[in-house]
């Protein structure tokens, strides 16, 4: 309940019904009257009852919710403060009807005047800016958004947080940031949340290429010479590789150069998955304007004034919108409670179907949101079936039926890994579609405007959607472009939701920090970047976080990081003989956890699972096992969504162990197990057995891969790329047994060049070919290198040679340290208490039993080392070999030969 209770005598009403009797008394009674009706002819005569008892009246088109807010009865009298939405037998009552209260004071205001047509609030770009710049701005004048904040970027220095709309124009904001870095000569980075993005904000920045200013594109996908990151004057990147950059400490002469940094949608601040990592990076920064700038770039948010403080930025807001949005929440009917998913599910659909032909009838476009991919291709199915096309007894898993059909009717969808996604926005660019189905994706990272917004779900997978991202998508209503001046975005909520929906929009979005359910990989972090070397210092970098800023103040969740990150050997912890402070420092651990962006704590999970996992004696186990470590204990493979479809072929996958032939390896010619079931995990596990048992299936970059669209696959190999390649890199380090580090390394390379369909010990040569090709042109080159490599017969990096092959960019000198860092000349002989070994000189050598190991340094020379004494109770005593590693290549012998070279 508010503070305050309600005492005006009020009745605020939202009416559909051009033929509804307004409760006379009840308006006589009130002193604060107003109604919100559709706008047309046949609400005429309501509107003229309506204002005739001296009430407020606005209209607007497309008005589709009915409800009523009052403290009188119908009949005069003083009433507690009550809320009766269109349909209900019941009032809502105590905070439901604060809530609704508060939502209409809410929807009244964005029911003010459209904006205006006319440019006499705009400014010519050269009145504020240099003319020359002109040429480089989106338009040629800005908007008043624009107007009042550019002064501010051109002519100081001070950190600035811009806030405004959605569509309000704060890109060229951005820009006019990014090129004051410039004219004084400094670089900037502009970061922004989504890959995605970062290819919409490319396109725009066309006109600077031009004009010769070099700009850099940085994302994860996409590999950049560091020669031209030096060199560039603007840099564009994704949050995560911008804070890669920095972890990695190579470009550390050219951050410096960096003078300011544009942070686009920076109240994500307050995202579980993108907040921690930008509010580190931020709390880094923010500490010295005079060093980097920060210019934030955000959504309409609750607590501005204490986010812009925090960064000890000047604040610049402004509620200008190039196009008056109205939102509603229609009313639903008692199925959208109903216990049974599919009803609830239905339900909405039907609703967005109303909703949607309402608007396209009257020639709109029209953007729908679905929490799931499944309910973007049912939701799309049905609106094809509205528009007449037969979709009944359609399947909605089968991809190519279900954009065949849709794009008949004018329907499009999108999602992540939806294959035909481009087409799909192109087709809504020009109008070919009219309704694109979609999810999160094109609220958060493409440019896809419409007249109207549906946002069919109020969770997205199993979690209730952030205010935020409801804004965002409501913030795509109003095709400005166009030449349209007003949106219209719908918010679908079932009745026991309804009162929570009114309370969470009325009130807006609240940044909150995050990064304490990220802390031990943001210490580590500081502490990898040297930026901190004491138990004060971290206290003092905690110090300056918006979590702290935001009152939690207690040390407490510091010292649990410390100490987890000193239990599972990422710090050392060192006490002070005199007294003072403790010293922490990143161990080679900790740089490489840091350095590959894992989560620490899961990272630590799925190392110790590995470490309680049996010595096999063959690659198809140890792969087996590892597949199914990863699979089961990182969430993103345990909880990987498929479609149905999808989900039968994958579990057909399991059970023939994902062999080429479709057969059971291990089949001794007795029936199928019945009793089978599957588990979490099972479908990740499956499309990962896949890569590594039938590589030649993806060859190509097919857009199915038995049945199953590859681009769904893409999300569960990239994460389980990264963490393979984690556990490959610590060979040398001796922190995970070889066994572990051998197979985990090459199946991180075979997975992540699999559309060459590389075979098992593929991953030595696929290592040197991205060696050769160098980091600007690894995708370029490492194919047609992989390619001629293995036409000449070559299955590893152990050529005797030393003249460059051709497409090699690297210099003479450099392919001959290249050359050196092999493992090649590696002698390997296994005898039954020791091992005959001839290792690089500074290489590393690893001797093993069971679980137990034996490290010793390579010399150059031959060397016989016996086997380690097995671990007591250790199953695989016995199990022995040996590898060599240098820093970056290996050799093994015994089973694990077969990673020596490609089959």
């Amino acid at each position: 309940m508010p503070a305050q209770k309600e005492t005006r005598a009020l009745w605020w009403g939202k009416i559909t019904n051009p033929a509804r009797n307004v409760p006379e008394p009840a308006l006589r009674a009130a002193t604060d009257v107003r109604a919100i009706i559709p706008a047309g002819e046949r609400f005429d005569t309501l509107r003229d009852t309506l204002t005739g008892l001296g009430a407020q009246v606005r209209t607007a088109a497309h008005w589709v919710e009915d409800e009523v807010v009052t403290t009188v009865s119908d009949l005069g009298a003083p009433v507690e403060l009550a809320a009766w939405p269109g349909g209900a037998a019941t009032p809502a009552a105590g905070p439901a009807a604060y809530a609704a209260r508060d939502a209409f004071a809410a929807q009244w205001d964005a029911l003010d005047e459209i904006p205006a047509g006319d440019t006499e609030a705009f400014v010519p770009v050269e009145d504020l800016v240099p003319e020359v710049w002109k040429t480089l701005l989106p338009h040629p004048a800005f908007n008043p958004v624009q107007a009042a904040a550019v002064p501010t970027i051109t002519d100081g220095d001070e950190h600035a947080m811009v806030v405004a709309p959605t569509g309000a124009g704060k890109t060229a904001i951005g820009m006019v940031a990014a090129l004051t870095a410039h004219q004084r000569g400094r670089k900037a980075a502009w970061l922004v949340p989504q890959r995605s993005l970062t290819d919409e904000l490319d396109r725009d920045l066309a006109a600077w290429r031009r004009a010769g200013l070099r700009v850099v594109r940085l994302t994860g996908e996409a590999a950049v010479d560091t020669d031209l990151i030096r060199e560039a004057d603007l840099w564009v990147a994704t949050t995560e590789k911008f804070e890669a950059i920095c972890r990695a400490g190579s470009l550390r002469a050219a951050l410096a150069e960096v003078g300011c940094l544009v942070v686009d949608e920076i109240h994500l601040l307050g995202d579980p998955v993108r907040g921690p990592v930008l509010e580190a990076l931020l709390a880094r920064v923010r500490e010295d304007a005079t060093r980097v700038r920060i210019v934030g770039l955000s959504a309409t948010i609750a607590n501005t004034d204490q986010l812009a403080e925090w960064l000890g930025a000047r604040l610049i807001r402004s509620p200008w919108r190039p196009t008056r949005l109205t939102w509603q929440l229609p009313a639903m009917p008692p199925d959208a409670d109903a216990t049974d998913w599919a009803t609830r599910s239905n339900t909405r659909t039907r609703r967005t179907v109303d909703l949607a032909r309402h608007h396209t009838a009257d020639g709109g476009s029209v953007l729908v949101f679905c929490g799931s991919k499944r309910s973007v291709r049912t939701t799309a199915l049905a609106l094809a079936h509205d528009r007449g096309v037969h979709t009944t007894g359609a399947d909605a898993d089968d991809s190519d039926l279900v954009e065949r059909l849709c794009t008949k009717a004018g329907v499009r969808l999108h999602y992540r890994d939806w294959p035909h996604k481009r087409e799909a926005e192109q087709a809504f660019r020009t109008r070919q579609a009219d309704i694109l189905v979609a999810t999160s994706t094109v609220a958060a990272g493409v440019n896809l405007p419409a007249r109207a917004v549906i946002v069919r779900d109020t969770q997205i997978g199993m979690s209730r959607i952030e205010v935020s991202m409801v804004q965002q998508m409501f913030g795509r209503a109003g095709r400005i472009g166009a030449g349209e001046r007003e949106g219209h975005a719908y918010l679908l909520t079932a009745p026991s939701e309804r009162h929570h929906w009114q309370a969470r929009l009325a009130a807006g979005y609240t940044v909150t920090s995050r990064i304490r359910d990220r802390l031990p990989d943001h210490l580590l972090a500081e502490a990898v970047q040297n930026r901190l070397a004491t138990t004060t210092q971290a206290e003092n970098w905690w110090k300056s976080t918006l979590a702290f800023h935001q009152g939690h103040h207690p040390l407490d969740p510091l010292h649990d990081a410390t100490d987890f990150l000193t239990d599972t050997a990422y710090l050392t912890r060192t006490p002070d003989p005199a007294g003072g402070d403790d010293r922490i420092e990143a161990t080679e651990l900790g740089r490489l956890t840091s350095r590959f962006m894992v989560d620490a704590d899961l990272a630590s999970t799925l190392a110790d699972a590995t470490t309680h996992l049996p010595v096999p004696t063959d690659p198809d186990t140890a792969e087996d096992a590892l597949i199914t470590a990863l699979a089961t204990r990182l969430p993103a493979l345990e909880q990987a969504p498929f479609t149905d479809r999808a989900k039968a072929e994958l579990y057909n996958v399991l059970r023939t162990l994902g062999q080429p032939d479709g057969t059971d390896p291990a089949d001794d010619g007795q029936e199928e197990d019945e009793d089978w079931q599957p588990v979490a995990g099972d479908l990740a596990r499956a499309v990962l057995l896949l890569v590594a048992r039938a590589p030649r299936a993806f060859r190509g970059r097919p857009a199915y891969i038995r049945g199953i669209p590859a681009d769904s696959m893409a999300p569960v190999l990239d994460d389980a790329q990264r963490y393979l390649a984690w556990l490959g890199a610590q060979g040398p380090l001796a922190t995970v047994h070889p066994w572990i580090a051998i197979t985990t390394a090459d199946l991180a390379q075979r997975i992540r060049w699999r559309t060459l369909g590389p075979s098992r010990g593929a991953g030595r040569l696929l290592w040197m070919c991205e060696q050769m090709a160098t980091p600007a042109h690894t995708h370029a080159l490492v194919p047609t290198m992989w390619q001629a490599a293995r036409a000449r017969g070559i299955d590893s990096p152990d050529w005797p040679g030393t003249t460059p092959p051709s497409n090699c960019r690297l210099t003479l000198t450099e392919y001959q340290t290249l050359l050196a860092s092999r493992s090649t000349g590696t002698e390997i002989t296994l005898h039954t208490d020791s091992a005959n070994i001839r290792a690089p000189r500074g290489a590393t050598v690893i001797m093993w039993n069971g679980a137990a190991t034996g490290r010793y340094p390579g010399t150059g020379a031959a060397l016989e080392v016996r086997f380690p004494d097995p671990h007591q109770d250790d199953s695989s005593a016995g199990h022995t070999g040996a590898a060599v590693f240098t820093r970056s290549d290996r050799a093994a012998a015994g089973w694990a030969i077969a990673y020596n070279a490609a089959r």
